[in-house]
């Protein structure tokens, strides 16, 4: 038997296809919600704990190159005294002073050179103590923020696994529904869903007002919404609006589907 086109729909059967979607995607929004701001918290996490991984590699590299630069003085200054010894042995050989004050200034020159050294040596192993208690740091805040992202991801895998059945169930059920409103009746349940904080396109008449937006519904309005010969929306809130009792009815209905399918 072929499918009723959702545009031959009666109606009340457009009215009712509508708040079957809205009470589904309802209930999907009710199990993300639930989830809270998690999934972004778990996401912050890893991103500051990539920044954290680079911050204390770049340490690492730092604190390498300085070593390095502390072994190229040491080198330095063991050639230095190498020829202070060679121009020391020189000296006493020489046959007269010229060669014997170039060679205390190249003795002299092989000093500076150990001093200069000596210096860097000195302020390479200042540096290094400096980048050791920044790498500490950074190393215990990344510690720390791994073991709060294990914690929140933990958190978040609990909940979905909870929830994960039954979302996977209304997901495919809301593909579904969507099926039974018409196009043009659709795009605009999505425009107005979009646009409500709760994401209630659809809403039923409830002691005289629209939920959403509580302002008293004209008599005769609530009549024709009662009559469900068309399809009516709140001037103030630009919900869609449905009577109590199809409200309730479709409401039953799909409880009753999920009740079903979780006990599965």
């Amino acid at each position: 038997m072929a499918k009723k086109n959702p545009k031959n729909f009666t109606a009340e059967e457009k009215l009712r296809a509508l708040y079957d979607l809205q009470v589904i995607d309802s209930r999907i929004d009710k199990i993300r919600t639930v989830r809270g701001e998690l999934p972004l918290e778990v996401e912050d996490l890893e991103d500051e704990i990539a920044g954290l991984d680079t911050r204390v590699e770049k340490i690492k590299a730092e604190l390498e190159d300085v070593e390095t630069q502390i072994s190229d003085r040491n080198r330095a200054i063991k050639e230095a005294q190498a020829l202070i010894k060679k121009y020391e042995g020189q000296q006493s050989k020489v046959r007269n002073n010229r060669e014997y004050d170039s060679l205390n200034k190249e003795i002299e020159f092989q000093s500076l050179e150990i001093q200069v050294c000596e210096k860097k040596i000195k302020e390479f192993q200042a540096s290094i103590e400096d980048k050791k208690e920044v790498l500490e740091e950074a190393v215990a805040r990344l510690d720390s923020r791994k073991a709060d992202l294990d914690a929140k991801k933990a958190e978040l895998d609990e909940i979905v696994a909870e929830t994960k059945k039954e979302e996977d169930f209304l997901l495919k059920k809301s593909e579904e529904a969507k099926e039974s409103v018409e196009q043009r009746l659709l795009s605009a349940y999505s425009r107005i869903r979009e646009a409500a904080k709760n994401g209630l396109a659809v809403v039923p008449v409830d002691r005289e007002a629209s939920g959403g937006s509580f302002i008293q519904i004209p008599p005769q309005m609530q009549l024709d919404i009662a009559a469900r010969k068309k399809i009516i929306v709140d001037e103030h809130s630009g919900r869609i609006l449905v009577d109590m009792d199809l409200a309730t009815e479709e409401t039953e209905k799909i409880e009753k589907m999920i009740e079903i399918e979780l006990k599965k």
